[in-house]
């Protein structure tokens, strides 16, 4: 898809509209007493060009999907976004920049997705919008490749992104940008703003690298504009980008931090402070501009508002576009419409395997299998591993790999963590395809800030953590995830479940697809596990979150919490008890986050207030668990890091056995008496 017109001249108007810009970030973050000026007043130029000659966008359907994806990896520039918003024609009043950072306002200290109309992303920790804008462009690609047809390109958009200097010291940035350059990923263009400042100092106290040739050793084409206020040199460089699409592009625009202001710019002080109103009015006077507050002159509204009908004419043409797709591919056309609205095609007890009572299997095989499965029959499920497809069993049979020749349900994501989690973020927040990513659980660390990202914007990605437990074995402490599970349920809207069965292994794949409202870790053993009988009980109530998974003849006088491995542990201990005359019921409590959504009346019904005989057992740290035991209830877990030797031996060293679980409730219950 080639770039907008061929590059041409500006009109005066443009650095009117440039200067408001300026003059509205300077203004908005003097008002706030806080945030940062510098970025936006140098990149304000850019920003012009870009939204007014090269972004595909339509400010009054900001949802359109055949849009461009404009990602500010620096989003502490936000108030050069919401100034562009602005004067663009989106929902984003005068009013939201004047109460930039403030309680309630349209115009957070950060780009918040959803939040802000005209966000893609949150952005803010740096390096995470680099990430995000190469899982937008992947998703662009394999939607193109799935739906277009010669003459209905129903998919054909861009991603831009700006990015700082912090953005590329980042490792997470190196990773995503690696990535991209190996999947020859030609829609994708990064805007480097070479202003060469940091918070403590200049660059060249940390960083000396030649970040061109080092884009360049990835495999992207790379152009320099050396002078930021050069309009003309901007408009061509991004028509060289944008006409690109055999590899990524890297614009690299020398520019000066808080340009115009006379004493502050290109100066560490414009990057993380108001300029002061000495320097914002003697930066007003060296524009020619009124010392007002927010002054936003005629002919910037207009120059700028020509935004509206450039978008609506390109929308309109691609409703065009979409009704022939339609007439001539009425299938493909309905089933493109279901990806974007992400509904699911499935009839759940037709496509999920049905695992027997005797299996034993890891629940990463069974998570394998339940995976091959819905592949088939859910085509927009998208994603792979970090290199360990083997060992976390997310291998889809068949399925092409996602490649530099083309796309595929496959994604090699190689040893690359952080950069897998950015990307799915970005793969979600475009749309159309459901991303899934997987690592082993104690690796979930290098993934963390993606995660909690992936949480705060309520994306609906899928995280497949494998070797959740000292289970692992002889790889010993350093592969034994211990903390993790308290990390990741203590991340709000993070929902965590950790099967104890194959067949809850299923349900629990069921309940991250049916899931639209933020991210699910799975959590899977290495080591096969005990048969579960579930004939009474079926694994269905994993839905809930916890559910009764063995009950005794009698009424219960004591109740087993647990989950992954632990659960046939549970059982196994119940079922001693309850022979030797203590009554014993297990709770599979595989996801706190579902149980604690249930109603009161059912939580009661699984977990009786009047019962207060508890143990809770789970190989992993006992942080909190106390929510859901009383004050004489017992939790059985690991609070300390494990040892390399057997699982088995593992797991009899450190009490994690029906032996233990039975002396405990003995005790709990003798207590509550």
């Amino acid at each position: 898809m080639p770039s907008a017109a061929e590059p041409a001249g500006f009109e005066p108007t443009a650095w009117t509209a440039i200067n408001t810009i300026r003059t509205l970030a300077m203004d908005a973050v003097e008002q706030a007493n806080s945030g940062h000026p510098g970025t936006p007043m140098a990149l304000a130029p850019v920003a012009y060009v870009l939204w007014t000659r090269h972004l595909r966008h339509d400010p009054r359907t900001p949802d359109w999907s055949d849009r461009d994806r404009f990602v500010l990896s620096c989003g502490h520039a936000s108030m050069l976004l919401y100034s562009i918003l602005h004067l663009t024609g989106y929902d984003v009043s005068l009013d939201d920049i004047v109460n930039f950072r403030q309680w309630g306002s349209a115009t957070p200290g950060h780009p918040e997705r959803g939040h802000t109309p005209g966000v893609e992303t949150t952005t803010g920790p740096l390096g995470q919008g680099v990430g995000n804008a190469v899982g937008m462009a992947m998703a662009e690609r394999y939607l193109a490749e799935r739906f277009n047809r010669p003459g209905h390109q129903v998919v054909d958009h861009r991603v831009w992104a700006l990015v700082s200097d912090g953005d590329l010291m980042e490792g997470v940035a190196s990773e995503a940008a690696s990535l991209a350059g190996h999947l020859r990923l030609g829609k994708l263009t990064l805007i480097y703003d070479d202003n060469r400042i940091t918070i403590d100092g200049t660059t060249e106290l940390s960083f000396s690298e030649d970040v061109g040739r080092r884009f360049e050793a990835y495999g992207w084409r790379v152009t320099r504009v050396d002078d930021g206020n050069d309009l003309a040199a901007i408009d061509a460089a991004l028509h060289d980008a944008g006409n690109q699409s055999d590899r990524p592009s890297l614009v690299i625009l020398r520019t000066v931090i808080g340009d115009p202001a006379p004493k502050k710019r290109n100066t560490p002080e414009a990057h993380g402070a108001p300029l002061g109103k000495d320097e914002v009015e003697r930066t007003k006077a060296l524009l020619e501009w009124p010392r007002d507050p927010f002054h936003v002159p005629d002919a910037a509204r207009e120059d700028m508002g020509r935004c509206l009908a450039r978008g609506e004419a390109l929308h309109r043409a691609w409703l065009d576009t979409k009704a022939a797709h339609e007439t001539a591919h009425s299938d493909l056309a309905a089933e493109f419409g279901r990806w974007l609205s992400d509904t699911i095609p499935v009839d759940w007890d037709q496509v999920l395997p049905a695992f027997g009572p005797t299996d034993s299997l890891a629940t990463r095989q069974a998570s394998g299998t339940v995976l091959n499965a819905l592949a088939r029959a859910y085509p927009s499920l998208i994603g792979g591993s970090a290199d360990l497809a083997g060992s976390t069993g997310v291998a889809i049979k068949g399925a092409t790999t996602f490649s530099g020749a083309g796309s595929g349900q496959s994604v090699a994501w190689g040893i690359r963590e952080h950069a897998m989690a950015a990307a799915m973020n970005g793969m979600a927040a475009h749309g159309g395809v459901r991303p899934f990513g997987s690592t082993f659980l104690v690796f979930a660390d290098y993934m963390k800030p993606s995660i909690r990202l992936a949480a705060l914007m309520h994306l609906p990605v899928i995280y497949v953590f494998t070797h959740d437990s000292i289970g692992v074995g002889e790889d010993g402490p350093t592969h034994q995830p211990i903390e993790h599970l308290a990390m990741l349920r203590g991340i709000p809207n993070m929902v965590v479940i950790r099967p104890g069965s194959p067949a809850e292994t299923a349900q629990a794949w069921r309940a991250a697809l049916e899931r639209h409202d933020g991210p699910t870790a799975l959590i899977l053993t290495r080591q096969k596990l005990p048969p579960v009988d579930h004939s009474r009980h079926s694994a269905a109530g994993l839905l809930r979150g916890g559910y009764v998974v063995f009950e005794p003849a009698g009424p219960p006088e004591a109740l087993v919490l647990a989950n992954g491995s632990e659960l046939a542990v549970a059982i196994a201990a119940a079922t001693r008890l309850s022979d030797s005359g203590l009554p014993t019921r297990v709770v599979s409590l595989s996801s706190w986050e579902r149980f604690r959504s249930q109603p009161p009346s059912y939580r009661d019904a699984i977990l009786p207030p009047a019962l207060r005989a508890r143990v809770s057992i789970e190989a992993a740290a006992t942080f909190g668990w106390q929510a859901w035991l009383t004050d004489r209830g017992e939790a059985i877990g690991i609070d300390h890091f494990g040892a390399s030797a057997p699982g088995d031996r593992l797991f009899a060293e450190f009490g994690i056995t029906a032996e233990h679980v039975v002396d405990a409730v003995r005790r709990v219950h003798q207590r509550s008496d």
